[in-house]
C-alpha cells in the first residue's frame, strides 16, 4: 500500500512526464518541418532510431543507465511491435494518402481509443471526471485541427493505416501497464531495438532499389537540418519522450496519460507560431483553451487518490 504521500508524489511525477512527453512531441515538427520534402521518411525513421539507440547504449555502457532484461521479453516485445514498429508504419503511409485535416482527426482520436482499449482488455474503467476531461479534449483537438479547413480525399488505405496507428498506440499503453516488471529505461530500450531493427532495414532496403545507398549513408553530414533533426527526434522524441511515456503510464495509467495527448497540438501550433511564423488563428486559440481545459478536468484529484 502506498501513503497518501507517496500517492502524490507518484501523481506529480507522472503528470510531469506526461506533459514533457507532450512538449518533446510538439517540438518536433519545428525540426522536420525543414526537411519534409527533401528526404524520405524511411531515411528520417531509419536514422532516427539509429541515433536513439546508439546513444542509449552508450549511456549503459557508461552506467548513466542501469538496465536488465535477463528477462521474459514477450510483453515488451509485443508493445514494441505496436509501438514505434506498426505505429508509424500507420501514421506515414496514412499521412501519405490522406490531409493533414483527416490524419489530424484520426491522431486526435488516440485517446479515446485508448481508454476503451483501457476498458476492455485491463478492465480499468474511467472515472467520470476522466470522461468528461478525455472527451472535451477531443473537441478541443478537432476544432484545432478543423480550423485549417476540413479536406477529404476519402482513401480507404489512407483511412486504413491510420486506424492501424490509431490502434497500435492504444495496445502499447496496455502493454506497458501490463509490463510492471520491467522498468521505464528497460522497456524504452527494447522499444529503440525494435525500432532500429526494422527502420534502418527498410531505409537500407529503399536506398538499394532506389540506388540511393550512398547518399542515405552521407545525409547527416551532407544536410545540417536532417542532421538537426535526426538528433532531436533521436534523443528528444525517441529516447526522452518514449522514456517518459512509460513512466507517466506506469504511475497515472493509462487514462490519465491519454489525456495530455492533445497537449502536442498545443506545443505544435505554438511553436510553428513563434519559430516558423505561423498565423495562430482564433479557432486554434479556443482550441487549445479547450485542450487545457479537458487536460485540467480528467487530472483533477478526489479527496482520496485513485490510481487511473
Amino acid at each position: 500500500m502506498y501513503s497518501h504521500r507517496e500517492n502524490n508524489t507518484k501523481f506529480i511525477v507522472g503528470c510531469l512526464c506526461a506533459i514533457g512527453c507532450a512538449i518533446l512531441y510538439g517540438l518536433s515538427f519545428v525540426f522536420t518541418k525543414n526537411v519534409i520534402g527533401s528526404v524520405t521518411t524511411l531515411s528520417l525513421l531509419g536514422w532516427r532510431f539509429f541515433v536513439a539507440f546508439a546513444v542509449f547504449n552508450l549511456c549503459v555502457i557508461l552506467g548513466i543507465i542501469k538496465i536488465n532484461i535477463k528477462k521474459k521479453l514477450k510483453p515488451v516485445l509485443i508493445l514494441s511491435l505496436f509501438f514505434p514498429v506498426l505505429y508509424f508504419i500507420g501514421e506515414t503511409i496514412g499521412v501519405y494518402y490522406t490531409t493533414a485535416s483527416e490524419s489530424g482527426v484520426f491522431i486526435a482520436s488516440i485517446p479515446v481509443a485508448t481508454l476503451v482499449a483501457s476498458s476492455l482488455l485491463l478492465h480499468n474503467y474511467p472515472t467520470r471526471l476522466q470522461l468528461v476531461g478525455i472527451s472535451v479534449t477531443f473537441f478541443g483537438v478537432l476544432i484545432t485541427v478543423l480550423s485549417v479547413g476540413m479536406k477529404s480525399h476519402f482513401s480507404g488505405i489512407g483511412y486504413t493505416f491510420l486506424l492501424i496507428a490509431v490502434l497500435s498506440y492504444s495496445l502499447y499503453c496496455v502493454f506497458v501497464e501490463k509490463a510492471s516488471e520491467f522498468s521505464g529505461a528497460e522497456i524504452t530500450y527494447v522499444m529503440l531495438a525494435c525500432g532500429a531493427a526494422v527502420y534502418a532495414f527498410l531505409a537500407i532496403a529503399e536506398s538499394y532499389i532506389t540506388d540511393s545507398f550512398n547518399e542515405l549513408l552521407t545525409l547527416p553530414l551532407t544536410n545540417s537540418s536532417f542532421l538537426s533533426a535526426i538528433l532531436y527526434q533521436g534523443i528528444g522524441c525517441s529516447i526522452c519522450a518514449f522514456f517518459m511515456s512509460n513512466v507517466a503510464i506506469s504511475t497515472i495509467g493509462i487514462n490519465r496519460t491519454s489525456s495530455f495527448i492533445g497537449l502536442d497540438t498545443i506545443v505544435s501550433i505554438s511553436s510553428g507560431v513563434l519559430v516558423l511564423n505561423e498565423i495562430f488563428t482564433p479557432y486554434q486559440v479556443i482550441g487549445s483553451a479547450v485542450i487545457i481545459l479537458g487536460v485540467y478536468i480528467a487530472n483533477m484529484k478526489r479527496k482520496r487518490y485513485r490510481s487511473a
